[in-house]
């Protein structure tokens, strides 16, 4: 297998400490959070402003990256499931993604809504939410 190497460009400030704490999805119940990019990223984020929609993409620091079947939202009467068919946090390659509504610019922060991602979680990447092909 080929090594990749991803670095962070930013992490989550956000109320949620625990994975307890998190709903399992943004649009259950997930707070308002911060994102605070780093310096060296500032100009990649001149075109975002509120109302856009976005992907972000992190990095779960702390997803168990050993788990490959898990029961499906916890619920032990579901059959094991391969996390590839499931949004578990606990994969291989723990990369989470967040399709959030930006609220707020501020410098090198932005802030959004529905965001279930831990206080501390690195951002790896942030994609724009494309409309409908037949739109272009």
């Amino acid at each position: 297998m080929t090594e990749l190497t991803l670095r962070a460009i930013g992490r989550v400030k956000s109320p949620l400490i625990t994975r307890a704490d998190a709903p399992r999805q943004g649009d259950e119940g997930a707070p308002d959070a911060w994102v605070v990019f780093d310096e060296s990223v500032r100009a990649a984020l001149a075109d975002v402003a509120a109302g856009d929609e976005i992907i972000l993409i992190t990095w779960f620091d702390r997803a168990d990256r050993d788990v490959l079947t898990v029961h499906p939202r916890g619920d032990r009467t579901r059959p094991p499931t391969g996390v590839f068919s499931t949004r578990s946090p606990d994969r291989p390659n723990p990369l989470g993604l967040h399709r959030v509504t930006v609220l707020a610019t501020d410098g090198p922060r932005i802030q959004v809504n529905n965001l279930e991602a831990l206080d501390g979680t690195p951002i790896v990447d942030v994609k724009p939410v494309l409309g409908d092909i037949t739109d272009r």
